[in-house]
């Protein structure tokens, strides 16, 4: 079973490439299982055609976890893919992280963590105690991180790379950085800059999507742009990032930058 986690910062596109990813990956025949874990839970919205699942969290709330069953939390979405969501909080009150620690407790009583390849999609923003469970935990084992060339996105990539670097120094940590993931916003020079990103943090970038209206027409129609524009130039592109990271065995302990190295990494690439 491969398990993998995409960490990225909040709107860099994470739960657009994981669906993607995952749809791609479930046309193969593979058996996917993707979890949200991000309190806004649409992660698995496009494979489920638009619909907001019950969300882990929700449920134990309202029934209490040992009335939960495996079929009030996973759901089939498009190719097949299980779909779940962790949830979060109400507003205000709680913590973020706490849904996904219920949610994996509550996915391992009902024996519900299986399949070919598990999907991760993991808010990146902050990597508080609930948010770096996947990879604290072992429940991921390689971990990509998704960018853009904006300085914020590369900050937040940075920050979680700080967080894998720490958490190897533990004597049990499974988990390592697999790769770098550029979802473009379109900027000059927006490649060049996170493939060297990618490698000053001792990793390399598996793959470079770029900026399409395709994606935004297929998430208008509720449809992951592999259901919706199947023979499109940016379902290739899934298809392609599927197959590599499905082919990728290279994993690395990350050297994550300075703020000032990242910083003047970003400037200059800005003046190109």
């Amino acid at each position: 079973m491969k398990q993998i986690a995409l960490y990225g910062k909040g709107g860099i596109g994470k739960s657009t490439t994981s669906a993607n990813l995952s749809a791609a990956l479930g046309e193969t025949g593979l058996d996917i299982l993707q979890i949200g874990c991000d309190p806004k839970h649409d992660s698995t919205r496009m494979l489920m055609h638009g619909a907001w699942i019950p969300t882990v969290l929700d449920l134990v709330r309202e029934r209490g976890d040992a009335a939960i069953v495996t079929d009030d939390v996973v759901f089939t979405g498009y190719a097949g893919v299980r779909c779940v969501e962790a949830g979060g909080p109400e507003p205000g009150i709680g913590c973020a992280g706490r849904g996904i620690i219920a949610t994996f407790q509550l996915l391992e009583r009902l024996g519900a963590l299986n399949g070919d390849v598990i999907v991760y999609d993991v808010l990146g923003d902050v990597v508080c105690g609930g948010f770096a469970m996947p990879m604290r935990e072992g429940y991921a084992k390689e971990v990509y991180l998704i960018t853009s060339g904006e300085l914020m996105s590369l900050y937040a990539a940075n920050n979680i790379a700080k967080a894998i670097a720490r958490l190897a120094k533990r004597s049990r940590q499974t988990c390592a950085l697999a790769g770098v993931i550029c979802n473009s916003k379109n900027m000059e020079g927006e490649e060049d800059l996170v493939r060297e990103f990618a490698s000053r943090i001792n990793s390399a970038m598996v793959a470079y999507i770029p900026r399409s209206r395709t994606v935004t027409l297929a998430e208008l129609n509720r449809q992951t742009v592999m259901e919706y524009a199947p023979e499109s130039e940016q379902a290739g592109v899934y298809r392609r990032l599927a197959e590599d990271i499905m082919k990728n065995t290279r994993t690395s302990i990350p050297t994550p930058l300075e703020i000032d190295e990242l910083e003047e990494l970003a400037r200059r690439f800005a003046q190109v």
